[in-house]
């Protein structure tokens, strides 16, 4: 499988009705946390390499769970992120699922002030080759 020039991967698709047993287990596990009938696309092409697929459920089943953070801020760091990288899907499924743990359009648009802010300042910092301050150590 080689592409180049920006030509796209050919990867189809792995269905629950597919799957190997090995994912199945992680989409039924996928689908019982969700309380949802199906997996979303991104489990569903990340089945095609199945250790990838059970490491990054097991990794955001713990990271996303219970901790510090509430699970609100979890979800618009993720956006930030998904924001900053450039990753439709991602900032289309952590939008909605910040939506659905209370986020609005105010709370949103002001996210993506401040990502376009440190995105800025960032680059400025490096560009310049800005020096940590003592007072920051």
């Amino acid at each position: 499988m080689s592409y180049q020039n920006g030509d796209e991967c050919d990867m189809n698709p792995i269905n629950l009705e597919d799957a190997s047993d090995d994912v199945k287990a992680v989409f039924e596990d996928i689908m019982a946390t969700r309380n949802v009938p199906d997996v979303n696309n991104f489990w569903k092409y990340l089945a095609n390499e199945p250790r990838m697929l059970a490491h990054v459920w097991s990794s955001l089943k713990d990271m996303m769970g219970p901790g510090a953070l509430d699970p609100l801020t979890k979800e618009l760091i993720y956006v930030a992120i998904s924001v900053s990288n450039d990753c439709d899907y991602c900032m289309a499924s952590h939008t909605a699922s910040a939506r659905a743990k209370g986020a609005n359009d105010e709370m949103l648009n002001e996210l993506y002030a401040v990502v376009g802010l440190a995105n800025m300042t960032n680059r400025l910092v490096n560009a310049y080759k800005v020096p940590v301050d003592d007072a920051f150590k």
